[in-house]
């Protein structure tokens, strides 16, 4: 039983690269392959939506390991396979969306929000009117109770 718990254990925190490029798709320059590994990384599953293709089992995601591959052999520059990829699957292909006017909303609505949300709680916390706390007039008599009632605890 212990044997089968071990096992268990070891095959959920084994790492997902595991799962990803197959000895098979490797190319024999290092150079090369690190650039398709680079390029893998920054490429979306469309199967697994939140994974890159260099971790994914997808047979999709092979495929897309295999065409990239290919065309750094052929001796295609990096933004050259990104544009191709962007071209035929569009932009949700690629894990970081490239920086222009038509992906300004996405770049500048986080911290445009986070300012407001400082503005507004600058301006309610502003124009809050807090309450002093009374001040501590007690007459003679008030204070001789006090000590009493804390005296008899």
């Amino acid at each position: 039983m212990k044997r089968f718990v071990t096992l268990l254990v070891l095959l959920i925190l084994m790492p997902s690269s595991f799962l990803g490029v197959e000895p098979n798709e490797i190319l024999d320059d290092s150079q090369l392959e690190q650039r398709a590994r680079d390029i893998s990384k920054n490429i979306r599953c469309m199967v697994c939506q939140n994974e890159n293709i260099d971790d994914s089992a997808a047979e999709l995601a092979r495929d897309f390991r295999i065409l990239i591959r290919e065309m750094l052999v052929e001796g295609n520059t990096d933004q050259q396979i990104y544009d191709y990829i962007e071209d035929r699957y569009g932009e949700f292909a690629l894990l970081k969306p490239r920086f222009n006017p038509k992906n300004w909303i996405l770049y500048f609505s986080g911290p445009i929000l986070i300012m407001l949300c400082l503005i507004l709680i600058y301006r309610s916390y502003k124009n809050s009117k807090f309450e002093e706390l009374p001040a501590n007039d007690f007459t003679l008599e008030e204070k001789k109770r006090i000590k009493e009632l804390i005296s008899k605890r």
